[in-house]
């Protein structure tokens, strides 16, 4: 048992550092949306609370209770604690016991009985114990440790990668609900205005004073705008069943009351590109994957060389059960074994090589992911600026459709212009007012995009605290997850 107090070599294969990848010390795109007052920040884990929508805070509750592919990667995470400890345990002796009890009668004509031609009858009572440890001379278990404990984070990290992609569509879908009732608002009033205006166009036809082309005219743009309004409304549907699918509910029982299009983008501050890094699970998971396929460079090399095993066994056995703990009935045995492979074909050269052809895959996935990261915020920043300018834009294009309608009424109604101005600047107006209030939807879904762009409030330094360790004795499993089932 010396063996046991030998000190362990320096763990083989690389120690690991976090490869360079490509970063800005600025954004490219200015912000001229954003205002120079204090930005609000935004909520660790509650990043939807930006808004300020409280419709919306309790959609996310919904998500992050019911949605069951929120469920399955909570799942897939105590998948991953689970296999983490089943590593941990690697650090202990493998100890285990097998009682046995035999009852058996021996022939009295077999060779060597002491008494010829006499059978006999004996018992047999053992209570074994066996022990074994495998001595990690050359860092096997402290790289497979290593391995198992970032591939922990990383599960953890994706979990979060899940649950912030599932909440952003729930935003998504929510606001681009909000704006398809804004949509259908616009649609209803312009019905409405337009009912109006064949009412007034029919009596003057029948008073002599318009003809039946303007009636067909002003009933045509009708009859396209309620076909409009329709359609919008179906979209409105598609829009609540993805809700109610992400908030775990069933379509057929799901409705949300329609509500003005009054948010307004956040202020967001979105900080130095070199903070997405530590901001974005998904960035973090890759990381977390090359620190996995780094160690396990050092599993793969541990094969060249050989592995040592202490072993040990005691217990006692008797014929008679009440002399089975005595002095005279003990029995033990102590050992080390070391085994080396001395040739495998190349197995193990080629083991190595897998290894580090995996580390270099995820140091490009690494890679790849800082540089998605970066391009979603810059997407975001860029069309939140643009979206603005557009807005301001579209405001002042609603208001001289007004005042144009309003100037070919007139004109109208004093027999200075045909019908036709009429009806085309109906149709300008409403158009111009329904690209209005979709620009400022898709400010909000941007600002969304934008917010979990940046992480959503998450930090990489919580994975810090997840460690990999074996179940307390007697601990119960979360039994498929830890939220309530709907």
């Amino acid at each position: 048992m010396a063996l046991a107090g030998l000190p362990a070599c320096r763990p083989a294969g690389p120690a690991y550092e976090r490869p360079t990848a490509v970063t800005s010390a600025k954004w490219e795109t200015p912000a001229p949306w954003r205002p120079s007052d204090p930005k609000d920040a935004i909520a660790r884990g509650e990043w939807w609370k930006v808004f300020h929508d409280d419709a919306l805070d309790d959609l996310e509750a919904k998500v992050n209770v019911s949605n069951q592919n929120l469920t399955a990667a909570e799942a897939r995470y105590d998948q991953a604690k689970a296999l983490a400890a089943v590593a941990f345990a690697g650090r202990y002796p493998v100890v285990s016991a097998s009682p046995q009890i035999d009852r058996e009668r021996l022939s009295g004509n077999r060779p060597e009985s002491p008494t010829p031609g006499t059978a006999q009858t004996e018992s047999d009572f053992v209570v074994p114990f066996t022990a074994s440890y495998e001595v990690d001379l050359f860092g096997k278990r402290h790289r497979s440790l290593e391995a198992a404990a970032a591939s922990l984070q990383a599960s953890a990290a994706d979990l979060e990668t899940a649950r912030l992609g599932l909440d952003a569509e729930m935003a998504r879908d929510y606001f681009s609900l909000v704006e398809v009732d804004a949509e259908i608002d616009v649609l209803d009033h312009a019905v409405q205005s337009l009912e109006r205006g064949l009412q007034l166009v029919v009596a003057r036809r029948d008073g002599g004073l318009a003809s039946g082309l303007d009636v067909a005219q002003e009933e045509t743009l009708l009859n396209a705008t309620r076909t409009q309004a329709t359609l919008v409304r179906r979209d409105r549907s598609t829009f609540e069943h993805a809700i109610a699918d992400l908030a775990g509910q069933s379509a057929a029982d799901f409705h949300l009351p329609a509500k003005p299009l009054v948010a307004e983008p956040p202020a967001v501050d979105i900080g130095l590109p070199s903070d997405v890094l530590e901001r974005r699970p998904d960035v973090a998971e890759r990381e977390r994957e090359m620190a996995a396929a780094n160690a396990g460079i050092g599993v793969a090399i541990t094969a060249y060389f050989p592995s040592v095993t202490l072993f040990g066994s005691g217990g006692w056995e008797s014929t008679a059960l009440g002399s089975i703990f005595s002095a005279a009935s003990t029995l033990w045995s102590v050992g080390a074994a070391a085994t080396q492979q001395i040739f495998n074909g190349g197995a193990t050269a080629a083991g190595v090589h897998l290894a580090q052809a995996q580390y270099n895959e995820a140091v490009a996935n690494y890679r790849e992911s800082v540089l998605n990261a970066f391009h979603e915020v810059e997407d975001a920043i860029s069309g939140l600026g643009v979206l603005h300018d557009a807005s301001a834009s579209q405001t002042a294009a609603v208001a001289a459709a007004q005042r144009a309608l309003d100037i070919a009424t007139t004109r109208y109604q004093g027999g200075l212009a045909n019908y036709l101005d009429v009806v085309s600047a109906q149709g300008s107006l409403f158009d111009a007012e329904l690209l209005s209030v979709q620009i400022r939807g898709e400010e909000l879904v941007t600002s969304v995009g934008l917010v979990t762009a940046l992480g959503g409030g998450w930090d990489a330094a919580s994975l810090a605290a997840i460690k990999a360790v074996p179940p307390k004795p007697g601990a119960k499993t979360s039994g498929g997850g830890s939220r309530e089932q709907r």
